[in-house]
């Protein structure tokens, strides 16, 4: 059964460019059943939000800035986190936002049991990142819609070649202390063992941060790592597995 998610926009410091792709993403996880933003609606920079509020159902909250330099947004949107908490009408909660005021709110969500994913930009600070347990770059999703719309497959495998160059010796170790952990007597680990560790230990790792869709060719792409396909026990699809050459 998909988790009812409640989705809370900061709209001060989130682009509504990507909205459409957000949603899509968020949708992974669960079934958005509350979908609210919030911010100073009587101020012109968020009018650009107005179409794409009513073309994904979002409902906007109003919230007025009541002292220069303070952000009443954050306020609003944490008492609006608690009140839905304490409804028990979700499993989890996406906030959606690159501010860092909402390391604590992420916290505490968890400490109730609650599913808590992220998704912001990547100027997004560490803290944030890490309470949540998983936290999803909004530049990313623009990345994979841009490769969509692009016809011409020259740039697709410069963009390509772009992003796999981005795959440090620190990623690579990572990922071989993570197969470690899991891996059997001989060394193999199974490839989804793998990944959720992964996502445990670092919940801003993804495999589409380095040019993948998936985690799978990920790996194969790196040349310290051995990948073997078996059979299920049923036979019905294949176990992907890993191990450090």
């Amino acid at each position: 059964m998909d988790l009812r998610l409640a989705v809370l926009i900061d709209g001060d410091n989130i682009p509504s460019a990507r909205v459409k792709e957000m949603m899509a993403e968020i949708a992974k996880y669960g079934n958005p059943t509350i979908k609210r933003i919030y911010g100073d609606w009587t101020n012109p920079h968020l009018n650009k939000w107005k179409k794409v509020l009513l073309e994904n159902a979002i409902t906007p909250i109003q919230q007025y800035g009541y002292t220069t330099g303070k952000n009443a947004t954050d306020s609003a949107m944490i008492i609006d986190a608690m009140d839905i908490l304490y409804s028990e009408k979700v499993d989890g909660f996406c906030l959606v936002s690159s501010d860092s005021d909402f390391t604590k709110l992420a916290t505490r969500l968890r400490e109730a049991g609650k599913a808590v994913y992220g998704i912001g930009e990547k100027k997004t600070p560490e803290p944030f990142i890490v309470a949540c347990d998983k936290f999803i770059y909004i530049e990313i999703l623009k990345n994979q819609q841009d490769d969509e719309d692009d016809s011409e497959s020259k740039g697709k495998k410069r963009q390509k070649q772009e992003n796999v160059d981005k795959i440090t010796p620190k990623i690579i170790k990572f990922i071989s202390a993570t197969i470690e952990d899991v891996a059997d007597d001989d060394g193999w680990a199974f490839l989804g063992d793998v990944g959720s560790l992964m996502q445990k230990k670092q919940p801003n790792f993804d495999a589409r941060n380095y040019g993948f869709l998936k985690l799978t060719p990920l790996i194969k792409s790196i040349k310290n790592f051995e990948v073997e396909s078996r059979e299920s026990s049923k036979g019905r699809y294949k176990l992907i597995y890993v191990r450090i050459k």
